[in-house]
């Protein structure tokens, strides 16, 4: 899971980036799924427990998605069958800049799609601010259900 808080901000956008605490980096928010969550149900709990942003907040499910070697989260503790995690992104509408972040961060910034760009560590999360920056430019926030409208006619 990766969650990208944006704010307004004049003529553009912001988007909060955060600071790991145990690697250095920035990212946006990560997490993944428990039990039996869906994408959405994991991104609005993972959302809360790591900025204090409750229910009710509008988010989009981007595109924009990559899948990461289990080994690399937990070892491969579901066995040898799952050896690829998928990661989803979504963007995550705010009224306020004031997070309360968790003990997995240091701190946080807004920052512009450009200066997050430059920043991230991991291509995913670079893509996926691409993606929501632009999609908030062009005033169409359809996210995946739109590019899998898209997709259909090149299959």
């Amino acid at each position: 899971m990766l969650i990208f808080p944006f704010i307004k901000d004049g003529s553009g956008y912001l988007f909060a980036i955060f600071k790991r605490e145990d690697m250095d980096i920035w990212q946006g928010i990560a997490g993944g799924g428990e039990d039996n969550e869906t994408p959405e149900e994991a991104m609005k709990r993972e959302l809360f427990e790591e900025t204090g942003i409750g229910p009710g907040t509008k988010s989009v499910r981007l595109a924009s998605m990559t899948t990461i070697p289990a080994e690399n989260i937990h070892g491969l503790i579901w066995g040898n069958d799952l050896i690829m995690i998928p990661e989803f992104a979504f963007g995550v509408e705010v009224a306020d800049k004031y997070l309360k972040i968790s003990n997995e961060h240091l701190e946080y910034c807004w920052v512009d799609a450009t200066e997050a760009i430059k920043r991230l560590k991991y291509d995913s999360n670079k893509s996926a601010v691409w993606e929501l920056s632009h999609r908030l430019k062009q005033g169409d926030v359809s996210g995946i259900e739109k590019n899998k409208e898209v997709i259909k006619q090149f299959l």
